[in-house]
């Protein structure tokens, strides 16, 4: 949703899944605040109106850039345990849920600092940390409404629930699940968040508040040590870029997904998108199949600092025309292939001075692990059942690696300044929504909003559906069906506005540095601008 306003009226905006959370950051661009500032505050209401995508238990990715077009990531990536493999037997897969998941340290709060860290510094920020955060502890001491999301997947997850250690007793009081609309309150995550406010984002890494989430987690036989904390730290890097027309797209680099955005999107510049005709039979085949090229290298990519490899090269244009070449327009490929699940939030802001900040926060799947670390209110990740126990797979488990990661948040920029801003929720189904919302507005010329509107679909396994189907939602029309089927498409229909389709967030900034944007239907959002 968006603000009834006249788009052209905005020097600055923001734009998150949870109405609350984007107001935090609306209010902080009002007080003169950064990108950077308006996001650490939206952010972190996220990390308690949406406990079921995201958390300080979880991690972040983040996609900068100030008003001259230097574009920089911070990776909040949390690193394996130091003796996270005695937990499992090689060969044979992670758990998924559990503490037996929990084989990865938490970096969304230090990628907080990190990030306020560079604002101080390059753009002149001034707000503090405490400050930020302090409606987050409030709503999280004195309670929110619960949105339709949090209320669907608890109920979706009512059978494994019972199983998460710590879980049931904050997420359905009085023993039954909430509706939308009750009040809800998480007074031991406001108390763990008012202690970062007092002593730091370290005291979650090497303090007190370190002591009680170890503890915490030791105590149902995670591996993560004070030690693994201490050691956890965001990495800026450079990100990577593609031309595509007259704008270049950019993305965070290994270990994300951020290339097989770019990959997709190359070999659609190969194909000669612009030539086809928006939300057409063609249009869905050639947008799937170039995703399934870039999905089917996609796995390679690990840790730089583990391998020899140069993911770059993926991105070479002999590679991708290569790739495009290989497409057939009348037959598609076929698709069995590893679903990498995967649940998340994007957040974005532009401030009155053209700075921006792109970001992903996510605990990997809904609900993370399911375990609570003790007595903090804190929903641990996941993210370890991202690893191979397979010792020669590019993704194996090592101690200090980090995982294969889906987050990529996206930034683009025109004639050297940004123009968008842009990511989605849901783990493989991130590239595929971007690819469609990328190809809408540069291709086709539309809106931010109508390019959200209009019709997307899934590729392969999802939560609810373990055929490698290619699920789309059912107002892109009987013709467009039939049409994929001949051409040899698994289709599944689904609703209109599906929840499969991701809930995807978009910033577009003029020449002026006038924003327009929006945030899905798909979800309880809202862009707000200022």
């Amino acid at each position: 949703m968006i603000e009834d306003q006249t788009a052209s009226k905005y020097r600055a905006m923001v734009t998150s899944p949870s109405t609350a959370a984007s107001e935090a950051g609306a209010k902080v661009l009002r007080d003169g605040g950064t990108a950077i500032e308006a996001v650490v505050a939206t952010a972190s209401v996220l990390a308690v109106t949406y406990p079921h995508f995201c958390g300080i238990g979880g991690d972040a990715v983040w996609m900068v850039s100030d008003n001259s077009g230097k574009v920089q990531s911070f990776l909040g990536i949390g690193q394996a345990a130091e003796n996270g493999a005695e937990t499992f037997t090689a060969n044979k897969p992670i758990p998924l849920r559990g503490p037996g998941s929990t084989l990865t340290t938490a970096c969304t709060v230090d990628s907080w600092q990190h990030a306020l860290d560079h604002s101080a510094k390059h753009w002149g920020g001034r707000k503090s940390l405490a400050d930020l955060i302090t409606p987050a502890i409030d709503l999280a001491k004195h309670g929110f409404s619960i949105s339709p999301s949090q209320c669907f997947w608890l109920d979706f997850r009512k059978e494994e629930i019972a199983n998460w250690p710590g879980f049931m007793e904050i997420f359905t009081p009085n023993a039954r699940m909430p509706h939308a609309g009750e009040i809800f309150r998480q007074p031991q995550l406001a108390s763990s968040l008012k202690r970062i406010a007092e002593f730091g984002a370290r005291d979650f890494y090497e303090g007190d508040l370190a002591d009680q989430i170890v503890k915490g987690l030791s105590a149902v036989g995670s591996p993560i040590t004070k030690a693994d904390l201490a050691k956890t730290r965001t990495r800026t890097v450079d990100a990577v870029s593609l031309d595509y027309g007259d704008v270049t797209l950019f993305a965070p680099p290994a270990p994300t997904q951020g290339l097989a955005t770019l990959m997709t999107m190359g070999v659609l510049r190969e194909l000669g998108a612009k030539n086809w005709a928006e939300g057409t039979a063609e249009h869905y085949h050639l947008v799937v199949e170039a995703i399934k090229r870039a999905f089917l290298k996609r796995d390679q990519i690990a840790d730089p600092d583990f391998t020899s490899t140069d993911f770059t090269a993926l991105l070479d244009q002999a590679a991708l025309a290569a790739d495009a070449k290989d497409i057939s327009t009348t037959k598609a490929l076929d698709w069995p292939h590893p679903f990498r699940h995967g649940d998340t939030v994007f957040l974005a802001a532009k401030d009155a001075n053209g700075n921006c900040a792109s970001v992903l926060q996510s605990t990997y799947f809904d609900w993370g692990s399911g375990v609570v670390a003790g007595d903090t209110g804190i929903v641990w990740q996941n993210r370890g059942a991202a690893f191979s126990t397979d010792p020669n797979h590019p993704n194996a488990f090592a101690p200090g690696k980090l995982p294969f990661y889906t987050l990529n948040p996206g930034l683009a920029l025109k004639d050297g300044k940004p123009h968008l801003l842009y990511g989605t929720q849901g783990a493989d189904g991130q590239p595929q929504t971007l690819a469609m919302l990328l190809t809408r507005m540069l291709d086709f010329g539309l809106s931010p909003l109508d390019a959200l509107t209009k019709p997307r679909f899934l590729l392969g396994k999802t939560f609810s559906d373990t055929n490698d189907s290619l699920k789309l939602e059912v107002d892109a029309g009987d013709d467009v069906f039939d049409e994929l089927a001949a051409r040899g498409h698994v289709l599944r229909a689904i609703e209109p506005q599906s929840a499969l389709a991701g809930q995807a967030g978009i910033i577009r900034i003029d020449q002026d540095g006038f924003v327009d944007g929006a945030h899905d239907p798909r979800s309880d959002g809202m862009a707000i601008g200022v």
